[in-house]
């Protein structure tokens, strides 16, 4: 039998990213027949239309690992009260051109880390009006928003 395949989405570069410790964590926690495998962002340039058509060999890495895919678990800090520019910019990659999108009907959920006190609620909230847009359907409940991190992941 072939285990369901999530990719889990470092939404951050920080090299001790917490949400990278949370997908961590994660993966020690699913079943037997899941395997959740963790990819960062690192080497993935700013978008511009004008490469898209041929996109760099790191968007093209990346695209194909969303669409080997079977769901898709984002882990996402919180920038100026929303998600991180490199996890925008990822998504927005992995969506052009247009009609080739990996993302349309790849199931999805959301969690985040954060020191402050919210535990990313406002860029989970950011990150799923955009995985409307994406269609992809969310896993609405439950929300992990991890605050406190730095307790956390000692």
């Amino acid at each position: 039998m072939n285990k369901i395949k999530i990719l889990g989405i470092v939404g951050g570069l920080r090299q001790d990213s917490y949400n990278a410790f949370a997908l961590k964590a994660a993966q020690a926690l699913v079943p037997n027949d899941v395997a959740l495998e963790l990819i960062d962002l690192h080497g993935i340039p700013l978008y511009s239309q004008d490469n898209e058509m041929s996109p760099p060999s790191a968007v093209q890495a990346l695209k194909q690992r969303i669409l080997d895919a079977d769901a898709i678990l984002f882990a996402t800090p919180e920038c100026n009260y929303s998600l991180p520019g490199a996890l925008r910019n990822a998504i927005n990659w992995a969506s052009r051109p247009y009609g080739e999108t990996a993302w349309k009907g790849k199931p999805a959920a959301v969690m985040g880390a954060s020191v402050g006190s919210l535990g990313t609620a406002r860029a989970q909230s950011h990150l799923r009006k955009m995985l409307v847009a994406l269609d992809m359907p969310v896993v609405n409940q439950p929300e992990v928003m991890i605050c406190d991190a730095a307790q956390c992941f000692c």
